[in-house]
């Protein structure tokens, strides 16, 4: 757990530099913790957790129950606190806490643990809290949090919804309230966050690395200081902070004084449905940020620029439809909606005119009305000041050049060019008579391909495995820390010893010998490693823009089973692996559309290339079971003696108990059925394009484990 009371001092909030949409979203949220929290979105080396971590020194303190492990507060304490009920006495005064949440945390880690050979042998609720009680009244930060395990998830869900923590073991249960600020950082290249979730942060931001020199090199050398003197570099902003921290204090007063008026409310209605977000939760969320944007600016009413910003915040991760959705708000189509339905606030004019004079045009170094602008950078070192007085959305208006984030799409225009002539499909080695990509199909619902048998790997939902979840199928002795206790097995066993043990009263005499937990079957996630034949064979425009909506509709259905994925690309000569086993489905995507075809059919080099592919990912993670998927027409024609090497290591793979899925891509009136002979190689399974919809004929009565165990 990080909280607060770290020794070393944090690196000061008002030290970092630039990142203006992060610094006010934080901000907003030390205003107003009802706004929802943050989601942050990056790529790696951005301080977005350095940020985060300091803003737990700019919170104000809370007055909690002296004694309480809950942190009731004195003037409405918790009735149900499992350390209740309170009497009136000692009050204690604490910092904010930031909690921690780590990725591979227990599920007893995070709500707490039940003792349950306590409570089946003296009746005793003895229950040691977890990481939501220690958050409760603060700050439950998670790093990397899309690589969050989904029970985690569920329970993080359950929470923020009903503010209050649940634990129940076998009857015996525990509640306490579990009220915290969800801050979340991401590197959107590790794979998305589920959709439940996402919507449970208020805001989000996009953050990357500056491109201008000078703001690096402050960077720089603010680390540097940072790192050999923490105590003295923070002595130095001390003035900046405290500064900061009352101007928090000061709108927190002021915010509830803060008219939200109805033009101002329909103007954010409208935004909302203009963007057809889902439920009515972006509306709330809007609201509640105007309103902290205006405390903020220490005004006590709701202007457009306000609405403006909140919507900037905190619909663009809501109006995503698929994880191939880059987040984002067409800016010019939010502008057409505000100036529909309510137009220019007064007050406003000359916001987008930056002040000549730098960045002091405003009474808070922000706009004319001091906006939601987050503190200037500068300072006791005297480093250059890079803002200027726009808000952050205006910066990014003005300079559409800069990188918006790491999923920033290509543009258009160079995936588009006209495509060179064709060239034949004996073309130049490595070249391979390359044509254009074209684009896929509209993605659809596949069925499920599984892996046979019984696995133990990562949380998912693809094939059967033996998970800490899912439904109980026996019991056994606890390997380590006691699991989910089978209550009827730990009776079984403790009950031919009661006499011996001298049992006198109405429990149990437990030991520890008697626990019994439970064994749970439920669903795995896997490594689906996609082989793509991208030959001239499959060239054809309208075929491989078929070839490319299965694949990207296998994606989708990837990221929906929590899996991770890999693409080899096999064309020309040899076999490239395209995407490296990752969970981020939209590099996965980018990468399909971006595939060129043309060339011969080197089939063997993308089999080896797979195989070798998994030897090491076997390495990396041994319970991870891989699912390899062969998108091909099954002709090999690339290097010497192509149809018996691409069999030879077919066989390879197949020696090695890897499970297989074919799908044919095969066309036409005259079909050879070499993709059946190559899934018979494999000792896997042949599907075609149709019978891969999940709403096919075929697809409702055959399934890969039942083909698998039929052939």
């Amino acid at each position: 757990m990080t909280t607060a009371r770290n020794t070393t001092p944090q690196y000061p909030f008002t030290a970092v530099v630039g990142m203006d949409d992060l610094r006010l979203a934080l901000l907003l949220n030390a205003v107003s913790p009802a706004v929802g929290g943050v989601l942050v979105r990056g790529e790696k080396g951005t301080a977005k957790s350095t940020a985060v971590r300091a803003l737990s020194a700019l919170m104000p303190h809370v007055d909690v129950v002296g004694g309480c492990r809950f942190a009731c507060a004195p003037d409405a304490p918790d009735p149900g606190c499992p350390d209740g009920p309170h009497e009136t006495g000692a009050v204690e005064d604490r910092p904010t806490r930031m909690v921690e949440l780590p990725v591979g945390a227990s599920e007893d880690r995070l709500v707490g643990a039940l003792d349950i050979e306590r409570a089946l042998s003296e009746g005793v609720k003895a229950f040691e809290p977890g990481l939501l009680a220690d958050a409760h009244r603060g700050i439950l930060y998670v790093d990397e949090v899309n690589l969050l395990h989904d029970h985690l998830v569920d329970l993080l869900l359950d929470a923020a919804a009903m503010g209050a923590s649940y634990v129940e073991r076998e009857g015996v249960s525990v509640r306490h309230a579990a009220r915290f600020l969800l801050v979340g950082t991401m590197n959107p290249e590790e794979g998305e966050l589920r959709p439940q979730l996402l919507d449970r942060f208020g805001l989000t931001v996009e953050v990357a690395a500056s491109r201008e020199p000078d703001q690096r090199v402050s960077v720089v050398r603010r680390r540097l200081a940072y790192d050999a003197d923490p105590a003295g570099f923070a002595a130095r902003w001390a003035a900046e902070e405290d500064e900061l921290r009352h101007r928090i204090a000061a709108a927190r007063e002021l915010l509830p004084e803060v008219t939200l008026g109805d033009a101002a409310l329909r103007q954010i209605a409208a935004t909302c449905a203009a963007f057809e977000v889902d439920g009515m939760r972006a509306d709330i969320v809007m609201a509640r940020t105007a309103t902290a944007l205006a405390a903020w600016a220490g005004r006590t009413d709701v202007l457009e620029e306000d609405v403006r910003q909140a919507a900037l915040l905190a619909l663009p991760h809501r109006r995503r439809r698929n994880p191939f959705d880059a987040p984002g708000l067409d800016e010019d189509k939010l502008d057409r909606t505000l100036e529909e339905f309510g137009g220019a606030d007064e007050g406003t004019d000359g916001e987008d005119d930056p002040d000549p004079d730098g960045p002091d045009g405003g009474p808070d170094g922000g706009g004319p009305d001091g906006g939601g602008q987050p503190p200037q950078d500068g300072g006791p070192e005297g480093a250059p000041r890079t803002e200027s007085p726009e808000l952050p959305h205006q910066q990014e208006r003005e300079a559409p050049q800069a990188p918006e984030g790491p999923e920033a799409p290509e543009a258009p225009e160079r995936q588009e060019q006209p495509a060179a002539p064709e060239q034949s499909q004996e073309g130049a080695p490595g070249a391979g008579g390359q044509k254009a990509a074209v684009d896929a199909t509209e993605p659809f619902r596949t069925r499920r391909l599984d892996v046979p048998g019984l696995g133990e790997g990562a949380d998912g939902r693809r094939s059967r495995a033996r998970t800490a979840h899912g439904r109980t199928t026996g019991a056994r002795r606890p390997h380590g820390a006691l699991g989910k206790l089978h209550l009827a097995a730990t009776v079984q066993a403790a009950a031919p010893h009661q006499r011996a043990r001298g049992r006198s009263g109405r429990g149990l005499v437990v030991r520890r010998d008697d626990l019994r937990e439970a064994v749970r079957e439920g669903r795995e996630g896997n490594l689906v490693l996609f082989v793509v034949d991208a030959s001239g064979s499959m060239a054809a425009r309208k075929r491989m823009s078929a070839v490319k909506g299965a694949v990207l509709s296998l994606l989708l259905d990837a990221y929906q089973r929590r899996d991770k994925i890999g693409m080899i690309t096999f064309r020309g000569t040899g076999a490239e692996l395209a995407l490296p086993p990752t969970s981020s489905v939209e590099a996965g995507a980018a990468r399909l559309e971006q595939l060129p075809t043309g060339g011969r059919t080197p089939l063997s080099e993308g089999l080896l290339r797979a195989h070798e592919v998994l030897r090491v990912e076997r390495m990396r993670d041994a319970s991870r079971r891989p699912l390899l998927v062969v998108v091909t027409d099954g002709r090999a024609t690339g290097g010497p003696e192509p149809v018996g090497r691409a069999a030879r290591a077919a066989r390879l793979l197949a020696g090695e108990g890897t499970a297989s899925v074919v799908v044919d891509c095969e066309a036409g009136p005259v079909r050879l059925g070499l993709a059946g002979e190559l899934a018979r190689e494999l000792q896997g399974t042949a599907i075609t394009l149709d019978e891969l919809r999940a709403d096919s004929v075929s697809a409702l009565v055959r399934t890969v484990q039942g083909n698998r165990k039929a052939a």
